[in-house]
């Protein structure tokens, strides 16, 4: 499936979407160590047979879209581990080739008929403050200017795109600003497409402070964006949230939320409890409000998928 053809089959064929979840999350289950820079990005260079795995098993838990392991990947980061320019653009090409290996895996485990023919590629584009490892993602202050962010993540989106996915996740963007300074990138490498999605603090408002129907307004114009969303936030919030995009657009609405607990950027944990329901138990109201891509972001795994994508079975 060609990028070029995208926008057009999410609003006609495969809606809802069932995503994959948290990629990290079960990557540290399985017992690798992701306290670094890179996060899980680390581990495509040195075990990208994982991130192979763990793509497969949200294939096989019922996912039909899977993002790549580049979410914390750049080459600033490469480069600060060692790696040449060259090696870093590698193995960002790599994060993609990844999951087109896990879709050709599963396609042969399955065949067409059964729902192996179907699976989107989507090359995680994420914040500039995710790079930081410094938690800056999620309130979006970062001192830089609308060039700096633009300089900083063009050659990424570029080389990322020039991979071959069928389509580019701009996720858990915590403001305007940094959406603005996207949508100049997209608009700098031409047949570009791709969802974007807030990480939010309320059930209105980004991380930073715009009103999520401002964010929707101004992608509802932008032709490069096929859906557009929320990820990384807790799921009681999504409800309302989906209402206010839907005010200010058409568009597919995208949805992964995370299991509702916080990250504590200076302690490199989680905190607090866990939403008390399933993923599952929202999806009938996610839908009901407009959603039609729904998946899980930070510690959400595969079991969390499987739930989603039963509920979701009947309403295609």
């Amino acid at each position: 499936m060609g990028p070029d053809n995208l926008g057009k089959t999410l609003v006609l064929s495969s809606l809802p979407l069932v995503l994959d979840g948290g990629l990290a999350t079960e990557l540290e289950r399985r017992g690798h160590d992701l306290r670094d820079a890179l996060w899980s990005a680390r581990l495509l260079r040195d075990d990208p047979a994982a991130i192979e795995e763990v793509h497969l098993d949200y294939l096989r838990a019922g996912a039909r879209c899977l993002t790549t392991a580049s979410y914390q990947a750049s080459l600033e980061g490469f480069a600060a581990q060692g790696e040449s320019s060259e090696g870093a653009e590698r193995l960002l090409r790599r994060s993609v080739i990844l999951a087109e290996r896990a879709r050709a895996r599963f396609r042969e485990e399955t065949g067409p008929a059964r729902g192996g023919g179907d699976v989107l590629v989507a090359a995680s584009v994420g914040p500039y403050g995710a790079t930081r490892h410094d938690g800056s993602e999620y309130h979006g202050n970062y001192g830089l200017s609308h060039e700096d962010m633009v300089a900083f993540h063009t050659p990424r989106l570029r080389i990322l795109w020039d991979a071959g996915p069928d389509l580019l996740a701009c996720e858990t963007i915590p403001s305007l600003e940094e959406a603005r300074a996207l949508l100049a990138v997209l608009r700098l490498v031409p047949g570009t497409k791709g969802w974007m999605s807030f990480s939010c603090r309320d059930e209105r408002h980004t991380v930073h402070g715009e009103a999520i129907r401002e964010c929707a307004r101004l992608l509802d114009r932008a032709s490069q964006i096929v859906a557009i969303g929320v990820n990384c936030t807790p799921p009681g919030l999504i409800a309302s949230l989906i209402r206010e995009i839907r005010l200010e657009t058409t568009k597919p609405i995208v949805v992964y939320p995370n299991s509702g607990e916080r990250w504590d950027a200076e302690a490199q944990c989680w905190r607090g409890a866990p939403d008390g329901r399933k993923l599952e138990d929202y999806v009938d109201e996610w839908v009901a409000n407009g959603a039609s891509l729904i998946g899980g972001c930070c510690r959400i795994g595969p079991a969390d998928i499987r739930g989603i994508s039963a509920r979701l079975t009947g309403k295609r």
